[in-house]
């Protein structure tokens, strides 16, 4: 029987949300709310669930999400398990070499990294038969009023539904449609980077090598010996303005230009890059905001609360956004204004601490001055003779409530 239909589930007079963005917080919200008896519409303007892409990560209450989902089979066996990450200095030279949960504050044996394709392909799986999805398409206007949120589509379609949910990501269209521009909620933290895929000529099998200057970093991503590698380039930048590098030949010379004296493999990489037609250049920023919702309008994930890969949280934060904000509205029997409101109040401290695992200027990773790089060397050094890393508390910070509650 169609979980969305089945006798029990809790009444919500079938009130009908749109969901901006089929990545990981829209699938995952979209999950949930077809269980609580809501009709969903998933809008995506790629032709089709994004495959590929990097690793990422999911830890602490984020584990418990999926396990109520059912995934957990399915994702540990797309768990990547890197076993290695390996520091280098300028000259290339071996600082140290530890397990990737040391430096992280993950569990080794308990937290899953995995292919951000691969989740989103397994969540998209677990909602198709519940929930619409209009692929190739985008909201080009948006009108609230007491009946509900009328939708113009990109297609040319006009549909109203009682809700909208952004979840298309840092950079959120629906965000910026119903809050106005990025940039009051956009908290550079000092660095741009870029990633893309190239062959993997370097021998690497499940491990992460990272070079350093003061104030640069490249690294490679190995997940399996015959795939191609990530490539990495991270560098220390003043703000620009907000859309000065939006173009990719702005983008690419400026890397060119950072990384022109670099040793190591970065030559290798800079090769890669010139051919490369995966390139993704962003700031390192996160998105914080005062409030998640306006009218009928809410945020999940990125959109609302981008915690940057600095804090490796991001993914994590969208799932278990998710399914707090789907617990609210059902636990308000679809009251929009009390179920975001309850949504944020259960959430957002969970969200500060994790976005608190970093701050500007202060990544411990990538150090901006040679003193910097020095003492953090020194303390990955010392990393290596500590015995197995602890949690952070960040991670775990908040108890998912029940679903069978309300059902």
């Amino acid at each position: 029987m169609n979980p969305i239909n089945r006798p029990g589930t809790h009444a919500t007079n079938r009130r009908t949300i749109l969901i901006s963005g089929a990545g990981i917080a829209g699938p995952a919200l979209a999950y949930w709310l077809t269980r609580y008896g809501f009709a969903v519409t998933v809008v995506e303007k790629a032709h089709a669930p994004r495959h590929g892409g990097y690793p990422i990560d999911i830890r602490g209450t984020a584990l418990e999400v999926v396990q109520r989902m059912g995934l957990m089979p399915q994702l540990r066996e797309a768990h990547i398990d890197l076993r290695r990450m390996t520091f280098l200095d300028g000259e290339g030279g071996t600082v140290a070499a530890l397990h990737p949960h040391t430096v992280s504050g993950g569990v080794a044996g308990h937290d899953l990294e995995v292919r951000r394709g691969d989740l989103t392909g397994i969540l998209y799986a677990a909602v198709r038969d519940d929930v619409e999805f209009l692929f190739n398409d985008s909201i080009d206007t948006l009108d609230q009023s007491e009946h509900g949120v009328d939708v113009t589509f990109h297609g040319g379609d006009h549909r109203t539904f009682d809700m909208l949910i952004g979840a298309d990501g840092a950079h959120s269209r629906t965000r910026r449609t119903a809050f106005g521009p990025e940039e009051p909620f956009h908290h550079y933290l000092g660095y741009r980077f870029a990633i893309f895929t190239m062959p993997n000529t370097f021998g690497l099998s499940h491990e992460t090598v990272m070079w350093n200057t003061p104030g640069r970093a490249a690294a490679l991503y190995a997940l399996g010996e015959t795939e191609d590698v990530h490539a990495f380039l991270n560098f220390s930048h003043p703000q620009p303005q907000h859309d000065a590098l939006s173009e990719p030949a702005a983008q690419r010379e400026l890397l060119f230009e950072t990384f022109a004296d670099a040793g190591w493999k970065v030559p290798d990489l800079l090769t890669a890059l010139h051919a490369a037609d995966d390139v993704f250049f962003d700031a390192v920023a996160q998105i914080r905001m005062p409030r998640w919702s306006s009218g009928r309008v809410a945020l999940v994930g990125d959109s609302a609360y981008a915690p940057s890969f600095l804090t490796g949280q991001g993914t994590s934060l969208a799932l278990v956004g998710a399914y707090m904000l789907a617990h609210s509205l059902a636990a308000n029997s679809g009251d929009y204004a009390a179920g975001f409101a309850a949504y944020e109040h259960a959430t957002r401290e969970f969200v500060s601490l994790n976005q608190g695992l970093v701050t500007a200027g202060d990544a411990a990773l990538f150090p901006t001055t040679a003193q910097a790089l020095r003492q953090r060397n020194d303390r990955l050094r010392s990393l290596d003779a500590l015995p197995a890393a602890q949690p952070r508390p960040a991670h775990s910070a908040l108890t998912l409530p029940d679903f069978a509650d309300l059902i």
